[in-house]
């Protein structure tokens, strides 16, 4: 039996340790002796590595915002394009405030001007300041939040409507238009969401998505269930009353009491805490689930509450994230404590009773908290980690023959199979990324902090030059035509 020592961490940041700014951690006196010593030596090794990574930002980004913040936030997503312009277009950004309670939890949404590919000079790509704020995002808007913001999620159909996760058992639903702009300062009365989705019986603090298809809602908790709710009624009057109070500035909500409602269904089949939970991008009625029990469990709420395939030990620890390919029903990606990620194939899930994973991706050094695949390549997926690295991986180049005039053995070693780039941008842990489906390979990304600068947090917003990602032939089509080019503008010597 392990001892507590030796058991994976669990995820998220511990009770009883509350966030801290940088302001606030910057008045606090240094720790002195052997612990101090062993953190000096780390945060020197952080800082050597990303000084080597910002010398390259000019030739591995073809645009790059780094936005610091003062209060580290758990989750960023993508809202709607909001306005479209000839060099950059302007789009909703959704993140949080998790604070000390000396200030109150917030949900803020940002607008985040976007730069169009090929547009950003490469001196204003390199030339940014890590420790100031981005003038590509700017507040737009402040919801007081009741709690934690553990997870933010938009709603497909409409993105100006969000779901979080707090340290509770509801679900909170947010008309983000709507809802009021309140000013985040002690004693300031926490905003009303439009929408409380109950079910669960103990907190459920990371696992939520919605569906693609209808709007639902899937939630995951530490009472060991996933529950499903569907708001499509609901849904319909938010939509009703934004449209006749449109321009008021005020809340749709019009009782006394937070609307809520209960759920379609509560499944069982987990024996610890449900860390994440995905659709089926094809159908609101199957999902998957994966938690501290080592499982990954698939659902169909058309044929009962119970597990229509469920993988023991998928990993060899807790796993934290899950996600489900959207150009191909049939794969799923897994990430965990264990460090890796496994992509799964769910026509042949298990071997002798265990996940059998197509492959296992193993280049992180510490816990894997986050999976996405990329919205528009289907061979394309990204993953985050406690190691401050957001890796991107391409399935397809795994197994791939591999030019052996070109690539030497050592590289190899260094390069494991799938791995096309690495983000190294953060110098913390990076608690969640979101891929941009309406600026291709546009990705946001946010760290917490606590760790190397005792607090607040670090937004980027970056795409990777088109030259690694782009067809091979296109690319050298490009670069021999560069070349054309400048033999031609080169003056000739005489001999």
């Amino acid at each position: 039996m392990e001892t507590p020592s030796s058991q994976p961490k669990r995820r998220g940041r511990p009770k009883g340790s509350a966030a801290k700014s940088k302001d606030e951690r910057e008045k606090e006196p240094h720790s002195s002796g052997k612990m101090r010593g062993s953190a000096s030596k780390k945060a020197a090794a952080v800082d050597e590595e990303y000084v080597q990574w910002k010398s390259l930002v000019a030739v591995l980004y073809d645009w790059f915002a780094n936005h610091n913040l003062i209060w580290p936030s758990l989750s960023c997503r993508w809202g709607a394009v909001v306005e479209e312009g000839k060099y950059k277009n302007r789009q909703r950004l959704y993140l949080s405030e998790q604070t000390d309670k000396s200030v109150p939890n917030t949900l803020i949404i940002a607008n985040c001007d976007v730069v169009k590919p090929r547009v950003a000079a490469e001196n204003h790509i390199a030339n940014f300041n890590e420790e100031a704020r981005s003038p590509f995002v700017k507040k737009y808007k402040t919801i007081i939040h009741p709690g934690e913001v553990n997870r933010i999620r938009e709603l497909p159909q409409n993105k100006n409507i969000v779901a979080t996760h707090t340290d509770g058992p509801e679900v909170l639903i947010w008309d983000i238009e709507a809802q009021p702009n309140k000013h985040a300062v002690y004693g300031a009365a926490a905003s009303r969401p439009d929408l409380v989705l109950s079910g669960h019986q103990d907190n459920a603090e990371f696992a939520l998505a919605l569906s693609p298809m209808e709007p639902f809602v899937l939630s995951g908790g530490k009472d060991k269930t996933v529950v499903l709710w569907s708001i499509q009624d609901h849904i319909s009057t938010l939509a009703a009353d934004a449209t006749k109070s449109a321009g008021s500035g005020g809340s749709i909500i019009k009782s006394a009491d937070n609307p809520s409602i209960g759920p379609r269904g509560i499944f069982h089949g987990h024996a610890d805490t449900v860390e994440d939970v995905q659709f089926c991008p094809s159908s609101s009625q199957e999902f998957c689930s994966v938690g501290d029990d080592s499982c990954l469990i698939l659902w169909d709420a058309r044929v009962g509450n119970n597990p229509a395939v469920k993988v023991e030990k998928a990993h060899d620890a807790d796993l934290h994230c899950v996600d489900w390919n959207p150009h191909n029903d049939n794969l799923i990606i897994t990430g965990s404590a264990d460090n890796s990620v496994r992509l799964f194939d769910r026509r042949n899930l298990t071997s002798d009773g265990v996940g059998s994973p197509v492959h296992m991706f193993e280049h992180h050094t510490a816990a894997v908290l986050c999976v996405q695949w990329c919205p528009n390549r289907s061979s394309v997926f990204g993953s985050c980690a406690e190691d401050g690295l957001l890796n991107i991986w391409d399935y397809e180049k795994v197994g791939a023959a591999k030019d052996s005039d070109i690539e030497s053995d050592e590289d190899e070693e260094e390069s494991p199979p799938g791995l096309f780039f690495q983000h190294a941008g953060h110098r913390d842990k990076i608690v969640d990324f979101h891929w941009n489906a309406c600026d291709p390979w546009t990705i946001v990304s946010v760290s917490d902090d606590a760790e190397t600068s005792g607090g607040g947090g670090t937004l980027q917003i970056w795409r990777m030059i088109d030259m690694l990602y782009r067809p091979k032939a296109e690319v050298l089509a490009e670069m021999q035509h560069f070349k054309d080019h400048v033999g031609k503008c080169t003056p000739k010597c005489k001999g």
